[in-house]
């Protein structure tokens, strides 16, 4: 090794132009990214459509007559709303025995509201509020109202909701039969009345 390479410094000095470009080149870089990312988070916004779906729905219920029952949507799911006759409410309590949860004491805070953990699982006794949603795989039960022996329905069949996909059975309170897919009673929605009349589902004074 020569005494004029030990002399030379271990470096040679930046250019200057040189590192005017690098400056340069990652300022944009970095701005380069930031304006990708804004309109990334802003997609984690919930759109009009988004929060439109989740509001509270209020419906008429002054032309119901016994035995009917209407359906709404609600957050994407149908909720269904029974004015029961005073035969199916005098029905409910002699149904206890055959049912998986009479009481609704499996998973009250996300299936049964406190307001409706009664025998009727409602706020009025003729008025019955359900999302019409199967506890099993999701299918939607289908109306079952008529009493007496039918196809997949035993001969004592009180009336309630009959699950087309896999069999399973409700009554006229939304409650699981025992031995059925179905591990749990049919959901019912936060709710309450304005009126006599009026219906607002997806909000409680609890809520």
């Amino acid at each position: 090794m020569t005494e004029a390479s030990l002399k030379a410094p271990l470096s040679a000095p930046i250019d200057k132009d040189k590192r005017n470009w690098i400056v340069t080149t990652c300022a944009v870089g970095g701005a380069g990214v930031a304006a990708v990312a804004v309109p990334f988070v802003s997609t984690f916004q919930p759109s009009e459509r988004a929060k439109a779906a989740g509001a509270a729905v209020e419906v008429d219920i002054s032309a119901m007559k016994p035995g009917e029952k209407l359906t709404v949507e609600w957050r994407g799911k149908p909720v269904w709303i029974v004015k029961r006759t005073p035969e199916q409410l005098a029905g409910l309590p002699k149904l206890d025995s055959q049912l998986a949860d009479p009481k609704s004491e499996r998973n009250p805070g996300d299936l049964t509201p406190e307001y409706a953990r009664n025998e009727g699982r409602s706020i009025k006794p003729e008025i019955f509020v359900a999302v019409g949603i199967c506890s099993h795989l999701g299918c939607s039960p289908i109306d079952k109202f008529q009493i007496g022996g039918q196809p997949s329905l035993p001969d004592d069949w009180a009336g309630g909701f009959l699950c087309p996909c896999h069999g399973s059975t409700f009554d006229i309170a939304g409650r699981v039969y025992k031995n059925k897919p179905a591990p749990d009673n049919l959901e019912v929605p936060p709710h309450m009345y304005l009126s006599d009349a009026k219906l607002l589902i997806g909000e409680d004074k609890k809520a």
